[in-house]
């Protein structure tokens, strides 16, 4: 069970910190939520606490393993369909699984894929969700402001 102040990541919606765990009724079911605050966009976001790790609810990384994303963000790109179908369920089993490697992988190959020819609308729209995901957990990790992250990013992704 996770605690007032912690820095979690909800798979598919990116990182935050618990402000409070509340008694809620909701479809007449009284249940706890964590209350998060998201650092993007103002957003606050009710997790039942109950079905948190059956969610995938975990912690953020810690500042040690954002070495480990950004090394795997320079690295080769996997190999991946021509067909955008293909790639598009393969990229949205990886995002589902919340694990930052594969929100890193599917960031690093979609964003290597988008210089060389351009992406499909859904693709473009799941590359800007993934480098939310990423950002917002990167951010809540080493402290730092999103842009600059999001530029580092794009530096080690195409080797600026």
């Amino acid at each position: 069970m996770f605690t007032i102040g912690d820095k979690i990541v909800y798979p598919m919606h990116g990182a935050g910190v618990i402000e409070a765990v509340e008694e809620k009724k909701i479809l007449g079911e009284l249940r706890k939520y964590y209350i998060i605050k998201v650092p993007f966009g103002d957003m606050k976001i009710m997790i039942p606490c109950d079905t948190s790790d059956v969610i995938g609810v975990r912690q953020v990384i810690s500042p040690k393993e954002t070495h480990r994303v950004m090394e795997i963000l320079s690295n080769e790109s996997t190999a991946m369909p021509d067909n955008w179908n293909r790639r598009y369920r393969e990229n949205m089993a990886k995002l589902r699984k919340g694990d930052t490697v594969n929100v890193a992988e599917v960031v690093r190959n979609l964003m290597r894929v988008d210089r060389v020819k351009k992406l499909s609308t859904g693709e473009k729209q799941m590359l800007a969700n993934a480098k939310q995901i990423l950002i917002s957990e990167l951010t809540l990790s080493v402290n730092e402001e999103a842009a600059i992250l999001e530029n580092r990013i794009e530096k080690t992704v195409c080797g600026l």
